[in-house]
């Protein structure tokens, strides 16, 4: 069987997270109650490249849609979270981050004509078989992004292949020939699909009572914290033309147009007054921030008290996480930028989690212990059908032939076709992500000849094999190299 091939499955193609620009004309995917343009402050730091709420948006936003094309529809939110799509997200930024630490180190840049060469050859905006701007900004307003975000998610990715371009790989003739033996083999099977949806549980109280007696700690209240904040009203001021000179002046290079170059003063004004008012309340609120702790704030600011948690919180998982770390000891956090507010918040206290009693959880655990029964009863009838199946008979085929198992989804197909090219057993069952179980019949075995397309294909395979190898080790290198912070809780 065809098990080491299998087992580096993962290898055969470019790793995923290079793919940083797939997000356009995919279609935005949100989660929770976050918004596509939330970015107040970094939910993540590898080295010293942030990682903000919109990058994990749009990468999230990616995955989904391909999990979407590869299920063929059939893929929601709640099958993203059964799939760790969030995680899966943050995972992917982290090691392109780390990349570009490496990068930044070595002084590796993109220049302006490699960006337009890139973004030149982007069929998304070509009209009339060509690029044309007007098309490339309807495009980018569509997807609801900015030309300069979009650009600077190209010189990102350019970046990394451009690092990654520094490491050659090379196959050679004996490589190709293990190969093509490996994928030859091609199988002709029985096979019969078994789901859960005909199995039905019914549930006792005494049954759900001792399914939660054995996971009674994984249903506990959360974690709350009584906190005080205040709300610092931001800094609106009118500033004379001689201060506005003065800041442009000293700080040019924040204020650029898409293509780069500085904007001149009168076109910048608007954001030299929006980086002014800024600073300003910045200032203001870490004044009120030092009176507060010194018990000396002016009594026209209110302070407000709430009980925060993840599921009441007015303000952002970046605060969660930060008032989580306080303690009765030190419990004032600094001014805090949320939408473009400051606030300044004390833990006052908190409240524990404790396990929740039997009838509180007993809506929450019913889904629960049928859906466990019922994978329970479905390897049962698995192990007992498996031995004397009748199901459908295939022609020979490899793992490579997903669409000609007609029963499956193309998602399902390949997962089992991985799985049963990496069995040593003649007859057995697969389990399947998805919930279902196939039951399968080894009934005959043959080597096909391959063609010079298969030969071309295999000496690619070979190359991003290799390649998935070098660069799996180069980022535990480098994870060693850098060191990366999570803000952000439940990922």
């Amino acid at each position: 069987m065809i098990t080491w091939m299998q087992r580096h499955k993962k290898y055969l193609i470019i790793t995923i997270w290079i793919s940083t620009i797939a997000f356009v004309g995919a279609g935005f995917v949100g989660w929770g109650q976050y918004s596509y343009g939330d970015k107040a402050g970094a939910i993540a730091k590898v080295g010293n490249v942030e990682i903000t709420m919109g990058e994990l948006q749009k990468s999230y936003s990616r995955l989904y849609s391909q999990y979407a094309q590869m299920f063929q529809g059939n893929f929601d939110e709640e099958r993203a979270k059964q799939f760790g799509l969030q995680r899966q997200a943050l995972a992917q930024l982290t090691q392109q981050a780390l990349v570009l630490n490496l990068a930044k180190e070595y002084d590796l840049k993109i220049s302006d004509k490699e960006l337009l060469d890139e973004i030149k050859t982007q069929k998304y905006f070509f009209k009339d078989g060509v690029f044309n701007k007007e098309v490339y900004k309807t495009t980018l307003s569509r997807n609801r992004l900015s030309m300069k975000e979009y650009e600077n998610d190209v010189r990102k990715q350019l970046l990394i292949e451009k690092v990654l371009k520094l490491f050659p790989v090379k196959t050679n003739s004996n490589e190709e020939q293990i190969l093509i033996t490996l994928m030859s083999i091609a199988d002709k099977i029985n096979y019969k699909v078994l789901d859960s949806s005909s199995i039905k549980v019914t549930a006792t109280d005494n049954d759900l009572k001792k399914f939660w007696e054995d996971k009674k700690e994984n249903f506990k209240t959360e974690i709350t914290y009584d906190i005080e904040y205040i709300k610092h009203t931001p800094v609106n001021k009118t500033y004379s033309d001689e201060e506005i000179k003065s800041y442009y002046n000293d700080n040019k290079t924040h204020f650029k147009a898409n293509d780069g170059k500085i904007l001149t003063l009168e076109k910048a004004k608007a954001d030299i007054i929006s980086e002014l008012n800024a600073k300003a309340s910045k200032k203001s609120a870490l004044k009120n921030y030092i009176a507060y702790k010194k018990n000396k704030l002016d009594k026209n600011i209110k302070i407000k008290l709430i009980t925060l948690s993840s599921k009441n919180n007015p303000f952002n998982d970046v605060v969660l996480t930060k008032v989580a770390s306080l303690s009765l000891v030190s419990p004032y956090l600094k001014p805090i930028l949320v939408n473009g507010v400051y606030y300044t918040i004390k833990l006052i206290k908190v409240n524990q989690s404790k396990i929740k009693s039997f009838d509180e959880v007993k809506a929450e655990i019913l889904p629960i212990y049928k859906n466990q029964k019922a994978k329970e009863e479905l390897i049962s009838l698995a192990k007992k059908e498996s031995k004397n199946f009748v199901g459908k008979t295939t022609d020979f085929i490899t793992n490579q032939d997903a669409l000609k198992l007609e029963e499956l989804s193309l998602y399902d197909a390949n997962e089992f076709l991985v799985s049963l090219f990496k069995t040593n057993k003649r007859r057995g069952y697969i389990q399947l992500k998805s919930g279902k179980i196939v039951l399968y019949n080894i009934l005959e075995q043959k080597l096909l000849k391959s063609s010079n397309k298969d030969l071309k294909d295999i000496s690619n395979s070979i190359a991003n094999l290799k390649s998935g190898i070098f660069n799996e080790g180069l980022i535990k290198k480098l994870q060693q190299k850098y060191k990366t912070e999570i803000f952000i809780e439940g990922l």
